[in-house]
């Protein structure tokens, strides 16, 4: 399965439905606090190409975007493959 971070901050509605949907397919993943610490936060946007929102989602070294980019991939039939879930 693939290595799945995604970056979060508290109280944020997206952060939670995207945690919600790898919790339900059963994914593992790190989940990295960057809205209080700034140097997180600072390496989130390097590494999201300059997107600043929450959450940012990689998928190995790959950005996905974020929540609605994940459901977006999630409704293709893309986000399992992308995950390493077989169906």
């Amino acid at each position: 399965m693939a290595r799945v971070t995604i970056y979060t901050r508290e109280f944020c509605g997206y952060c939670a439905r995207a945690v919600r949907l790898l919790k339900d397919k059963g994914v593992d993943f790190e989940q990295i606090d960057a809205g209080m610490d700034a140097a997180r936060r600072k390496e989130m946007i390097q590494r999201a190409n300059g997107a600043s929102t929450y959450p940012q989602i990689f998928i190995g070294n790959e950005h996905i975007g974020g929540c609605d980019d994940m459901f977006a991939l999630d409704r293709k039939g893309a986000l399992d493959v992308m995950l390493g879930i077989s169906g």
